[in-house]
């Protein structure tokens, strides 16, 4: 009898014993599967547009890359065209292969378009050598650590640009096939741009357009882009600096900084980039920049109350005004500004009309094949279908 209870004990015992280990292999499995970015709240407008760009910047894509730094500007702006007016948030990742002097550069998504030019004029093509690269990793990464809006209305899209197919030999990589699936069912779309004509690239960007509800285009190994010089340019170039001289930096140290900055690069950009960018501003609200408010800005917009606002945080020339005179300086500035505006977005409205005919022309001349084109057709395709029509 003693020996019957003994062997139910123990078979309990080994019951709650497997129990246990069940429990935690569960545990273990749940911790260890992919981890998402938190998604950002849907937005109150319905029209939004998060794109993110994962390039491959090994030696043999520095034509793409030199000229999607000149182009950067003509897409956000060709973007901005869509009706209604989207919102827009651009991420970008650069990508080597393991061994080089890195695998993945990553910048999340962002509204800043200054900061992403900034960030994609930092980029230059170098390494690699061995053909494959570290798609797995970057594709990855642009679909988890992006901070996509959780909502299916939004039209989000990765477009992965390169020329050499992916690493399937590293163990500690997740496959293309897997974050092509995750894609999917967080409603992202993934388009694929073939640089050049590796045969071993196109039928894996084949597959990973195709699973991930997205277009394949293959376009020359330089990228195809093809400058566009309008008789506008030089106009908002005068334009471009009048609007310099109205900013105003302000805030923290590092803040005026960063205003700093976004105005240094505003001057220092190619005549087509810097009209460009002002047609960008003008659709999007306005401001002399992305990302941050200039002072005069913030105080049209409520964003800052002068009178309250301590003299560390103020530019040195207006320390030293009295508050009155700090009123007027600011509106003075504000009123120039209006005015410089107001050309711009007329001069914009006729600059697009020329490009737009411009393209035509190119595109019946079989010209319109470049990476900046292949992008702005295929938003124009996909974008349809959230609302946003161009």
């Amino acid at each position: 009898m003693n020996t019957v209870v003994h062997a139910r004990r123990n078979v309990h015992i080994a019951l709650f014993t497997l129990l246990v280990a069940a429990t935690l292999l569960v545990a273990h499995a749940r911790a260890s599967e992919t981890r998402v970015a938190p998604p950002l709240p849907a937005p109150d407008s319905p029209a939004r547009l998060e794109v993110a760009f994962v390039l491959d910047t090994t030696g043999s894509m520095s034509g793409l890359i030199e000229g999607a730094k000149r182009k950067i500007w003509s897409i956000a702006n060709q973007m901005a065209s869509g009706q209604p007016t989207p919102e827009i948030r651009i991420g970008l990742i650069g990508y080597r292969d393991r061994g080089d002097a890195y695998v993945t550069r990553f910048h999340d998504l962002s509204d800043d378009v200054d900061a992403i030019y900034a960030q994609l004029s930092g980029f230059a093509a170098d390494g690699g050598g061995d053909t494959p690269e570290s798609v797995n990793q970057a594709l990855h990464e642009a679909v988890t650590r992006m901070s996509w809006t959780g909502s299916q209305d939004v039209y989000k899209v990765v477009f992965l640009v390169g020329d050499a197919p992916p690493h399937m030999d590293y163990q500690d990589d997740v496959a293309y096939t897997k974050s092509v699936r995750l894609a999917r069912s967080l409603g992202i779309t993934i388009n694929t741009v073939q640089c050049g004509s590796i045969p071993s690239t196109e039928p894996v960007w084949r597959e990973i357009a195709d699973a991930g509800a997205g277009r394949y285009a293959a376009i020359r190994q330089d990228g195809g882009m093809v400058a566009l010089a309008t008789p506008m340019d030089e106009a908002l170039g005068q334009l471009n600096r009048s609007l310099a001289d109205t900013v105003i930096a302000w805030g923290a140290e590092k803040d005026r900084a960063e205003i700093e900055d976004k105005r240094r690069r505003a001057l220092e950009a190619p005549a087509p980039a810097a009209a460009s960018r002002l047609g960008f501003l003008s659709k999007v609200g306005g401001y002399v920049a992305s990302g941050r408010a200039d002072l005069v800005d913030a105080v049209k917009d409520g964003i800052a109350d002068l009178a309250s606002l301590d003299d560390e945080v103020l530019p040195e020339p207006m320390r030293s005004m009295k508050p009155a005179e700090r009123e007027r300086y600011v509106q003075r500035k504000l009123e120039t500004r209006s005015e410089i505006q107001r050309q711009i977005a007329q001069l914009t409205e006729q600059r697009d009309a020329w490009v737009k005919t411009a393209q035509k022309r190119l595109a019946d001349a079989g010209e319109g094949d470049g990476f900046d084109q292949q992008v702005l057709e295929t938003i124009r395709e996909q974008a349809a279908a959230k609302g946003i029509v161009y």
